[in-house]
Protein backbone atom coordinates (compact mmCIF):
# COMPACT_ATOMS: atom_id res chain seq x y z
CA UNK A 1 0.00 0.00 0.00
CA UNK A 2 1.75 3.53 -0.86
CA UNK A 3 1.90 6.16 1.59
CA UNK A 4 -1.83 7.79 0.74
CA UNK A 5 -0.67 10.98 2.45
CA UNK A 6 2.76 11.72 0.12
CA UNK A 7 0.36 10.77 -2.85
CA UNK A 8 -2.07 13.07 -2.12
CA UNK A 9 0.16 15.96 -1.41
CA UNK A 10 2.30 14.98 -4.34
CA UNK A 11 -0.65 15.21 -6.68
CA UNK A 12 -2.11 18.46 -5.56
CA UNK A 13 1.12 20.18 -4.86
CA UNK A 14 2.61 19.69 -8.70
CA UNK A 15 -0.45 19.70 -10.06
CA UNK A 16 -1.53 23.22 -8.67
CA UNK A 17 1.83 25.05 -8.57
CA UNK A 18 2.77 27.38 -11.45
CA UNK A 19 3.84 25.64 -14.49
CA UNK A 20 2.63 25.43 -18.23
CA UNK A 21 -0.86 24.20 -18.22
CA UNK A 22 -1.85 26.24 -15.55
CA UNK A 23 0.27 29.60 -16.45
CA UNK A 24 -1.65 29.04 -20.25
CA UNK A 25 -5.35 28.12 -19.16
CA UNK A 26 -4.94 31.07 -17.43
CA UNK A 27 -3.89 33.18 -19.94
CA UNK A 28 -5.95 31.74 -22.36
CA UNK A 29 -9.31 32.99 -20.19
CA UNK A 30 -8.14 36.50 -19.62
CA UNK A 31 -7.70 36.67 -23.02
CA UNK A 32 -11.13 35.10 -24.26
CA UNK A 33 -13.03 34.34 -21.17
CA UNK A 34 -13.67 31.66 -18.93
CA UNK A 35 -16.17 29.70 -21.80
CA UNK A 36 -13.74 30.38 -24.79
CA UNK A 37 -10.90 28.86 -22.78
CA UNK A 38 -12.64 25.61 -21.70
CA UNK A 39 -11.55 23.58 -25.06
CA UNK A 40 -7.51 24.46 -24.15
CA UNK A 41 -8.80 23.36 -20.88
CA UNK A 42 -10.18 19.82 -22.42
CA UNK A 43 -7.58 19.38 -24.76
CA UNK A 44 -4.94 19.39 -21.85
CA UNK A 45 -6.80 17.00 -20.06
CA UNK A 46 -6.93 14.26 -22.79
CA UNK A 47 -3.47 14.81 -23.47
CA UNK A 48 -2.64 14.51 -19.64
CA UNK A 49 -5.12 11.71 -19.54
CA UNK A 50 -2.74 9.46 -22.32
CA UNK A 51 0.57 10.67 -20.87
CA UNK A 52 -0.56 8.72 -17.54
CA UNK A 53 -2.43 6.02 -19.77
CA UNK A 54 1.24 5.68 -21.13
CA UNK A 55 3.05 5.87 -18.24
CA UNK A 56 1.05 3.21 -16.85
CA UNK A 57 1.52 0.92 -19.92
CA UNK A 58 5.27 2.01 -20.36
CA UNK A 59 6.72 2.07 -16.95
CA UNK A 60 9.40 -0.33 -16.95
CA UNK A 61 10.33 0.52 -20.39
CA UNK A 62 10.29 4.32 -19.95
CA UNK A 63 12.80 3.50 -16.82
CA UNK A 64 15.41 1.86 -18.99
CA UNK A 65 14.85 4.92 -21.76
CA UNK A 66 14.82 7.76 -19.12
CA UNK A 67 18.41 8.47 -19.40
CA UNK A 68 18.31 9.02 -23.26
CA UNK A 69 14.96 10.41 -23.83
CA UNK A 70 14.94 12.94 -21.05
CA UNK A 71 17.62 15.32 -22.28
CA UNK A 72 15.74 15.36 -26.11
CA UNK A 73 12.78 15.97 -24.56
CA UNK A 74 14.10 18.48 -21.96
CA UNK A 75 15.72 20.82 -25.11
CA UNK A 76 12.32 20.35 -26.79
CA UNK A 77 9.80 21.20 -23.87
CA UNK A 78 12.30 24.00 -22.67
CA UNK A 79 12.44 25.63 -26.27
CA UNK A 80 8.46 24.87 -26.44
CA UNK A 81 7.77 26.66 -23.11
CA UNK A 82 9.87 29.52 -24.53
CA UNK A 83 7.84 30.00 -27.40
CA UNK A 84 4.62 29.79 -25.54
CA UNK A 85 6.46 32.99 -23.33
CA UNK A 86 7.17 34.69 -26.26
CA UNK A 87 3.66 34.36 -27.56
CA UNK A 88 2.07 35.64 -24.15
CA UNK A 89 4.72 38.28 -24.32
CA UNK A 90 3.86 39.61 -27.60
CA UNK A 91 -0.45 39.15 -27.13
CA UNK A 92 -2.65 41.91 -27.18
CA UNK A 93 -5.84 42.21 -25.21
CA UNK A 94 -8.38 39.90 -26.23
CA UNK A 95 -9.95 42.50 -28.45
CA UNK A 96 -6.93 43.13 -30.44
CA UNK A 97 -5.85 39.35 -31.11
CA UNK A 98 -7.03 39.15 -34.59
CA UNK A 99 -4.51 37.86 -36.58
CA UNK A 100 -2.79 35.64 -34.27
CA UNK A 101 -2.41 32.62 -33.73
CA UNK A 102 -5.02 31.27 -30.91
CA UNK A 103 -3.38 29.29 -27.99
CA UNK A 104 -7.39 28.54 -26.49
CA UNK A 105 -7.95 25.32 -28.71
CA UNK A 106 -8.22 21.96 -28.05
CA UNK A 107 -5.11 20.83 -30.25
CA UNK A 108 -2.91 23.40 -28.31
CA UNK A 109 -3.79 22.17 -25.19
CA UNK A 110 -3.25 18.26 -26.19
CA UNK A 111 0.25 19.17 -27.93
CA UNK A 112 1.23 20.79 -24.69
CA UNK A 113 1.44 17.85 -22.69
CA UNK A 114 3.55 15.93 -25.18
CA UNK A 115 6.08 18.63 -24.76
CA UNK A 116 5.26 19.61 -21.39
CA UNK A 117 8.56 18.22 -19.35
CA UNK A 118 6.74 18.71 -16.03
CA UNK A 119 3.89 16.85 -17.14
CA UNK A 120 5.97 13.78 -18.63
CA UNK A 121 8.11 13.84 -15.43
CA UNK A 122 5.39 13.83 -12.99
CA UNK A 123 3.34 11.23 -14.89
CA UNK A 124 6.57 9.01 -15.03
CA UNK A 125 7.18 9.43 -11.35
CA UNK A 126 4.02 9.40 -9.90
CA UNK A 127 2.94 6.15 -11.86
CA UNK A 128 6.65 4.02 -11.24
CA UNK A 129 6.66 5.40 -6.99
CA UNK A 130 2.89 5.35 -6.28
CA UNK A 131 0.77 3.71 -8.36
CA UNK A 132 2.80 0.62 -10.20
CA UNK A 133 4.25 -1.00 -7.36
CA UNK A 134 1.33 -1.44 -5.89
CA UNK A 135 -1.50 -1.84 -8.36
CA UNK A 136 -1.27 -3.78 -11.86
CA UNK A 137 -4.62 -4.30 -13.02
CA UNK A 138 -5.85 -2.57 -15.93
CA UNK A 139 -9.15 -1.47 -14.53
CA UNK A 140 -7.11 0.10 -11.73
CA UNK A 141 -4.43 1.55 -14.03
CA UNK A 142 -7.41 3.40 -16.09
CA UNK A 143 -9.20 5.06 -12.76
CA UNK A 144 -5.68 6.02 -11.93
CA UNK A 145 -5.54 7.68 -15.34
CA UNK A 146 -8.75 8.87 -15.53
CA UNK A 147 -8.86 10.31 -12.25
CA UNK A 148 -5.31 11.94 -12.24
CA UNK A 149 -6.23 13.47 -15.39
CA UNK A 150 -9.43 15.10 -13.51
CA UNK A 151 -7.30 16.32 -11.09
CA UNK A 152 -5.26 18.03 -13.81
CA UNK A 153 -8.59 19.37 -15.52
CA UNK A 154 -9.69 21.00 -12.25
CA UNK A 155 -6.28 22.63 -11.87
CA UNK A 156 -6.17 24.08 -15.19
CA UNK A 157 -10.37 25.34 -14.90
CA UNK A 158 -8.87 27.07 -11.58
CA UNK A 159 -6.71 29.16 -13.23
CA UNK A 160 -8.40 29.90 -15.84
CA UNK A 161 -11.31 30.67 -13.60
CA UNK A 162 -8.80 33.06 -12.04
CA UNK A 163 -7.89 34.45 -15.28
CA UNK A 164 -11.67 35.46 -16.41
CA UNK A 165 -12.62 36.84 -12.72
CA UNK A 166 -9.72 38.98 -12.90
CA UNK A 167 -10.20 39.76 -16.47
CA UNK A 168 -10.79 43.76 -16.43
CA UNK A 169 -7.55 43.89 -14.30
CA UNK A 170 -5.31 41.91 -16.43
CA UNK A 171 -6.77 43.31 -19.61
CA UNK A 172 -5.88 46.64 -18.32
CA UNK A 173 -2.88 45.95 -17.22
CA UNK A 174 -1.95 43.61 -19.79
CA UNK A 175 1.64 44.06 -20.63
CA UNK A 176 2.79 43.65 -16.72
CA UNK A 177 0.59 40.77 -16.92
CA UNK A 178 2.29 39.58 -20.10
CA UNK A 179 5.12 40.18 -18.80
CA UNK A 180 4.83 38.68 -15.21
CA UNK A 181 3.43 35.32 -17.16
CA UNK A 182 5.76 35.22 -19.83
CA UNK A 183 8.80 35.48 -17.10
CA UNK A 184 7.15 32.47 -15.24
CA UNK A 185 7.00 30.46 -18.47
CA UNK A 186 10.90 31.12 -18.81
CA UNK A 187 11.17 30.20 -15.47
CA UNK A 188 9.68 26.54 -16.36
CA UNK A 189 12.04 26.24 -18.96
CA UNK A 190 15.03 27.46 -17.37
CA UNK A 191 14.16 25.18 -13.98
CA UNK A 192 14.44 22.25 -16.29
CA UNK A 193 18.54 22.62 -16.45
CA UNK A 194 18.97 23.16 -12.93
Amino acid sequence: MPNIAAFISYVLVTTFTPGPNNIMAMSNASRYGFKKSIMFNLGAFSGFFIIIALSNIFTVTLYSLIPSIKPVMTYIGAAYILWLAWKIYNSKPHNDTKGQKRTNTYFAGLLLQFVNPKAIIYAVTLVSTFIVPYYKSVPVLAAFSISLAFVGFLSTCSWALLGSAFNKFLVKNDRVVNTVMSLLLAYCAVSLFL
